[in-house]
């Protein structure tokens, strides 16, 4: 009997396990909303897949939407209430784009106030900029999404990025190669200018009296004499390097970071 109710548990053990991603995914919520039509069914698939594996994996929701028009809301009201009413959990980041505005904003909540400081989101956004301005969602919102995971990774690992500590910036290498053209630009303009100078054959002299000669001129009285004094006065000023992340109360009453701007 003892050993008939364990193989029945056993059985209905690993029938939950198999039906678990099912009821996973069918009660679970979208972290794409794509109202805007900016990407193609297939691009949606892609990124829904990639944004709900980063989230379940760092249990922290990480969602995009974007709308035509927020109506008479601005675009931080529409984000806040847009992530507040959905049933997202209380950790989370939220990017919105609202195509009649041009306008975009990030809403955090819960620990994603912590993990995405004001320093933070001012990098984020300004690494998917240039991909919003030209209209690449696909990039930008790929490149949100990676950027969501090693923030997140960052914060709970280490500290948050913050204003003191910000990621560095990609490796450029047209940068590169233009660094390299101004050095060996340097290099050569020198090279050349030593060579130039081995070709002349009058060199000039290092001070006034070497072009007198020896024994023609004789100095009987020498004088210092003060001309003037300028003195530049600046007024000191202090500066900070502040960090964190300023809040601010949503419709519904709960508290939200983020930012927002134009693309």
């Amino acid at each position: 009997m003892k050993k008939r109710i364990l193989y029945i548990g056993s059985i209905l053990l690993l029938l939950v396990c198999l039906l678990q991603p099912v009821w996973a995914s069918s009660y679970s919520v979208s972290r794409l909303v794509d109202e805007a039509d900016l990407l193609t069914d297939r691009e949606e698939t892609d990124l829904s897949g990639k944004l709900d594996e980063i989230s379940l994996r760092q249990g922290l929701d990480i969602v995009i939407v974007t709308v035509y028009s927020t109506g008479d809301r601005t675009v931080t009201e529409y984000a806040d209430d847009f992530y507040d009413y959905s049933g997202y959990r209380e950790d989370g980041i939220l990017l919105l784009i609202s195509i009649e505005e041009r306008e975009w904003a990030v809403s955090t909540s819960g620990y994603g106030i912590t993990a995405f400081t004001d320093a933070g989101l001012a990098y984020l956004t300004g690494q998917i900029g240039d991909a919003m301005s030209e209209g690449d969602w696909k990039e930008a919102f790929h490149g949100f999404a990676d950027l969501c995971d090693a923030f997140i990774t960052q914060a709970v690992t280490d500290r948050p990025y913050d204003a003191d500590n910000l990621p560095k910036k990609p490796f450029n290498p047209f940068l590169t190669a233009l660094v390299s053209l101004g050095i060996g630009f340097v290099i050569a303009f020198f090279r050349m200018n030593r060579w130039k100078n081995q070709l002349d054959t009058v060199q000039a002299k290092d001070a006034a009296a070497d072009y007198v000669k020896e024994g023609s001129m004789n100095i009987t009285e020498q004088k210092d004499l003060f001309l003037y004094r300028h003195v530049d006065r600046r007024e000191k000023s202090e500066s900070s390097s502040g960090g964190g992340s300023s809040t601010h109360t949503s419709s519904s009453g709960n508290t939200h970071g983020g930012s927002s701007g134009r693309f």
